[in-house]
């Protein structure tokens, strides 16, 4: 997870030497395609869930016909929306963005990211078998791989070197596709080496199997919806306050996750302990692994988030070019890094919970405090009561502390131990 962020940091710098416009045209075009695709994210917590547990109830020959089935749902389910997306694309960035300026930049930007979809979509089955199956190293490789293409093909296709067209902002939506492809192909190249003796491509899921998927995968693809949704939504609101004010956003979100991301990957370990645990019986292991995550994730991401905190100026400089952009992201960087340590308590409670199986639950927690409390905030802290950025960031701060309590009191429940998977 630390090396697709540190790619995501030098597409960011690439990016930003095209200027605000561009920046902020390519930040609000990425949480467009981030809510486009959240619906088929589902598929990873789908099939990482039912792998992890065929492993931990000693059936690991079966382990990889679930990916069977999160393949095929990917390609079904993928293909027309895509089409169905790139269609939409323009009046659609139209809704989310009123400067002109940066719709001419973002259109041809996001229609090109969306070539990626269906390739995306295969991904994130792969993803969640890998990680099911203690198999983590592979996603890892793949993910360098992946972001490395993209880079040399950002560096390519934006400024139009060795021949290639310059492409600006549409070059670098056309090279994340590509990548993504890239990805695609080197995750089927692996499968047939370490999945085909689990089932990899040798048989269809059964109808038990595809409905209980259905069930783990619906409820957590609405959610990565509402949350991608969410996201855009929330740059929808810091653009009512100004473009400079997006395009800063965007630098802070891509070094934010410099610290989120690690707490994703260790959500995702949980993910795996807590439901290879229940497969094993063992309710008390599957529930000790949790909180045992967190302790990690809580030093390992706040020791990020206080380099946020002391040194907010060296974080953005090699993104801000502009001194008065840089001048308005300095304060809520550092709100949002004095936060990050909430957020791992939240990233590893709720991919443990997706893990046991917990979707629903998962659901009705992200989705209500996030659209009810959040983004509500967010709106009146940042445009009515004119506080800027630095009102809309510290309303994102308080909300995932409240939705970090509510995941630690969901799990803490137990109510998750009674799911059949």
């Amino acid at each position: 997870m630390v090396s697709q962020n540190i790619f995501n940091l030098v597409d960011t710098a690439m990016v930003g030497v095209l200027g605000d416009v561009a920046l902020a045209a390519v930040g609000m075009g990425s949480f467009a395609n981030f809510m486009a695709v959240a619906i088929l994210m589902g598929l990873s917590a789908g099939v990482q869930a039912m792998a992890s547990r065929r492993v931990g109830e000693g059936r690991r020959a079966e382990s990889a016909i679930p990916l069977n089935g999160g393949l095929i749902l990917g390609v079904v389910v993928g293909l027309p929306w895509c089409m169905l997306l790139i269609w939409f694309a323009p009046d659609a960035f139209a809704l989310l963005m009123p400067d002109p300026a940066v719709r001419a930049e973002g259109v041809p930007y996001l229609e090109a990211r969306l070539l990626g979809v269906v390739g995306l979509a295969l991904n994130f089955a792969f993803r969640g078998h890998w990680n099911g199956v203690d198999m983590s190293r592979i996603y890892m490789g793949t993910l360098v791989v992946m972001h490395l293409a993209n880079v040399v093909l950002n560096y390519l296709l934006i400024f139009g070197k060795f021949g290639l067209p310059e492409m600006g902002t549409e070059g670098a939506g056309l090279a994340s596709a590509i990548s993504t492809w890239v990805g695609t192909g080197v995750y089927v190249l692996l499968a047939f080496r370490h999945a085909r003796p689990h089932g990899f491509l040798a048989a269809l899921p059964d109808r038990r199997t595809f409905v209980t998927l259905l069930r783990l995968c619906v409820p957590a693809g609405i959610q990565q919806f509402f949350f991608a949704a969410g996201f855009t939504t929330l740059f929808w609101i810091v653009g009512q306050v100004g473009t400079q004010e997006v395009a800063a956003a965007t630098v802070m979100i891509n070094l934010s996750l410099v610290a989120i991301l690690p707490g994703l990957g260790l959500g995702l370990a949980s993910a795996t302990l807590v439901g290879q645990a229940m497969g094993r019986e063992e309710l008390d292991d599957a529930h000790q692994w949790a909180w045992d995550v967190v302790k990690v994730g809580v030093v390992a991401m706040g020791l990020v988030g206080l380099s946020f905190v002391l040194f907010p100026e060296l974080m953005l400089a090699p993104f801000l070019y502009d001194p008065e952009t840089l001048e308005v992201a300095r304060l809520p960087l550092q709100i949002a890094g004095a936060g990050i340590g909430l957020d791992a308590v939240g990233l590893v409670l709720q991919h443990s919970l997706l893990g046991a199986g917990a979707s629903r639950t998962v659901m009705i927690i992200a989705i209500s405090l996030q659209w009810g409390v959040g983004l509500p905030l967010a709106y009146m802290a940042g445009v009515v009561w004119e506080w800027g950025l630095v009102g809309i960031w510290c309303a994102q701060v308080g909300h995932r502390a409240v939705q970090a309590g509510a995941l630690a009191v969901a799990w803490n429940r137990r109510s998750w131990t009674k799911i059949k998977v």
